[in-house]
Order: C-alpha cells, then sequence, then structure tokens
C-alpha cells in the first residue's frame, strides 16, 4: 500500500488527532483545554444569536418555569472613569469554576449586560480550579479577593449557574452590611433561613473583617453555612431584597443534577468537621498559585481568568483528595 492510501486509510479508521486538537501540540493542559472549550463555544453563540430574532426566544429554553427571553443586545461597553452616572464603586464578580463551560458562556455575557444596564462598574473574575484537589468553592473565593486588585472596593460571591431575571435586584455598594441577593424567598432551590449562598455582596473591609471564608471546605456544601456564623461572629447583619414580586421565578438555575453530580461524598472525619466553625484559617492561611492570569472577551463581555492550583494540608484536612 502506499502512502497516500495509507493516509486515507487512517483517516477511514478514525486515526491521526482531530484538526482542532493539533492546535495544541504534545500533552494538553488545563489551559489548552480551557482555550478550546471557548473557542467551540464561540461557534454555539455565533449560532444561536444567527437563529434568533428580537421577537423570538433566547437559546436555552425555558429553565424551572421560567418564560424564555427575548435575544439580548450587544453587551455595552465600561464606562469611561469620569462617567458619574456609574458611580464610584466597583463590584469584583468572584466566580468559583471548575469544568462548566458551557454555564461559563451563558455567565459572563449575560452578567455583564445586567450589570452594565445597571450602571454598575464590575470586573469578572472566573476562578477556575486546575489542581487535582476536590473543588473548594470557599478556598477559591478567598483567592480571588486576594488578587481582585485594589481597583474593586466590593465583591459578589457569585454561583455560576444563577442567573439573576428581575431588573429590580440590587447589586450596588452594600455599604450597611452583607447583602443576601440570592435570599431564601427567591432562590429556586434553597429556603432555610440561614442561608447565605449563591450570590452574596460585601464590601471588602467586611469581609476581611470576617477573616474571609473557611479553606477547610473541600467537596460540595456547607462552606456558606460556617460563613454565616463568621458574619454573625463579626457583629454585621445580613440583608436581602425587598418589593421582589417574582419569588422562586427570580432566577434562572443552569445547572442540572441529571447529568453534572455534585461531590457530595463525605470523607473520615469530615462527617463531623463540616457542622464545626473554624476559628483559625480564612483569609490569612488560604495557600495557593496562580498557575496563569489571561484577560478574555466572550461574545462581547470582558472577563479575568484565573487559573489557580490550591495547597492542601493532607494532615489538616485529609478530605481533600479522593484517596
Amino acid at each position: 500500500m502506499g502512502p497516500a492510501r495509507r493516509r486515507d486509510a487512517l483517516r477511514l479508521r478514525g486515526g491521526g488527532s482531530p484538526p482542532l486538537l493539533r492546535l495544541f501540540p504534545g500533552r494538553l493542559s488545563a489551559f489548552p483545554l480551557f482555550l478550546l472549550a471557548l473557542l467551540l463555544g464561540f461557534a454555539s453563540l455565533l449560532w444561536l444569536q444567527l437563529s434568533c430574532s428580537a421577537e423570538g426566544p433566547s437559546p436555552g429554553g425555558q429553565h424551572r418555569g421560567v418564560p424564555r427571553q427575548p435575544c439580548p443586545p450587544p453587551a455595552p461597553l465600561q464606562p469611561p472613569e469620569e462617567e458619574a452616572s456609574w458611580g464610584p464603586h466597583r463590584l469584583a464578580l468572584l466566580v468559583p469554576f471548575r469544568e462548566r463551560f458551557e454555564e461559563l458562556l451563558a455567565f459572563v455575557p449575560y452578567m455583564h449586560r445586567f450589570l452594565s444596564k445597571k450602571r454598575i462598574r464590575h470586573h469578572i473574575f472566573i476562578l477556575n480550579q486546575v489542581d487535582h484537589f476536590r473543588f473548594n468553592r470557599a478556598s477559591l473565593i478567598n483567592v480571588g479577593f486576594l488578587e481582585s486588585g485594589n481597583d474593586t472596593d466590593y465583591i459578589a460571591m457569585h454561583d455560576v449557574d444563577l442567573l439573576p431575571l428581575n431588573e429590580h435586584l440590587d447589586y450596588s455598594f452594600p455599604e450597611a452590611g452583607p447583602f443576601h441577593v440570592a435570599s431564601p424567598e427567591l432562590h429556586p432551590l434553597y429556603h432555610y433561613k440561614t442561608y447565605v449562598g449563591g450570590i452574596l455582596l460585601l464590601t471588602k473591609q467586611h469581609y476581611e473583617l470576617c477573616n474571609g471564608m473557611s479553606n477547610r471546605f473541600w467537596g460540595w456544601g456547607r462552606e456558606d453555612d460556617e460563613f454565616y456564623r463568621r458574619i454573625k461572629g463579626a457583629g454585621l447583619q445580613v440583608r436581602r431584597p425587598s418589593g421582589i414580586t417574582t419569588g422562586y421565578e427570580t432566577f434562572q438555575h443552569l445547572h442540572d443534577p441529571a447529568w453534572r453530580k455534585r461531590d457530595q461524598k463525605r470523607i473520615a472525619a469530615q462527617k463531623q468537621e463540616q457542622f464545626k466553625v473554624d476559628r483559625e484559617g480564612g483569609l490569612n492561611n488560604v495557600r495557593y498559585r496562580i498557575e496563569s492570569r489571561t484577560d478574555l472577551s466572550v461574545a462581547g463581555a470582558p472577563c479575568t481568568v484565573l487559573n489557580i492550583l490550591l495547597d492542601c494540608d493532607t494532615d489538616e484536612t485529609p478530605w481533600c483528595t479522593f484517596g
């Protein structure tokens, strides 16, 4: 068989690499895979934008009874610094993240439009955990806080799978204390009184007063409940939205539990530790390294991706691994 026929035979048998993968020579690392997913997502977004009209439904369909929305206008640009109507404060939107690319592609342009329409200066930080430990939402938020820079003066701890649908929701500077946007009366899933997850706004001063979040929560859940106790221990009062009449349809929840399982496993002493208050750790002892920092634009919306390598003391928290 000649060289040309051998190449054809390899193609027919599925040999060789797909064209997109050949853009990344050698062994693929986390960041090239991230860029590859974004590239595929851009193509999908372009197709969706071309397929809808100003009067038609938006991509994504219905979620939990929420009506479809019309195609959004192009994302507005950030204002010049001297534009007084946007106010003096700047929000750091901190988004803990790992391998949820389709949700990210919807989240970044949506939130950029939402906040820009409300004239809120903002910077979106995607806190991408690229180590081999279990997911640690609280530590990622601590890292995002430390890396967000001095040009932002308050933060939003924001889940990537939760989109605000009601334009009256307040994302402004929470001077009076922590402001829980995704309150139990509005969140589609969590309705207990001490819940402060989903979307929570704090000034940077108040977050430091709490010493941030505990770094001991590896896997899904409980870090918000511990943070509620920190808020109370710092003498702060949680405030929540008023006058919002859309109830459990105030947010669009993108998470599909049928195909995306949560890491709810409890290993060894973790079963007891998850209910304790961490009185020692937080901002003061989070251990991490920034592998890379990249500014991206998703469908015209700017964001910064921080690829974060968390570190774990397996003597202190052996449940940070699956072993």
